[in-house]
């Protein structure tokens, strides 16, 4: 029995393993029911990330463009 990190679940879940690793941890999900609560956990709180949209407001933006296109004139400047 293999003990997999919450890093490991990760790996799974966004398949960043190799087939073995894959099939290992399938395995060990299988029969190992606390695993897969953590697996539960993680795949929840990953379709809760994907369903986030932020976008920053409209005056945020704008600073950022404007102080862009002052710190641009100032470094032709110099």
């Amino acid at each position: 029995m293999h003990n997999y990190t919450p890093e490991d679940l990760l790996r799974y879940l966004y398949k960043e393993m190799s087939t073995e690793e894959a099939v290992a941890i399938e395995e060990e999900l299988a029969r190992n029911w606390a695993l897969r609560e953590k697996l539960a956990v993680l795949k929840t709180s990953q379709e809760r990330l994907n369903r986030i949209i932020e976008s920053p407001r409209t005056e945020i933006v704008l600073n950022v463009l404007r102080y862009a296109a002052t710190s641009t004139t100032e470094k032709v400047a110099s």
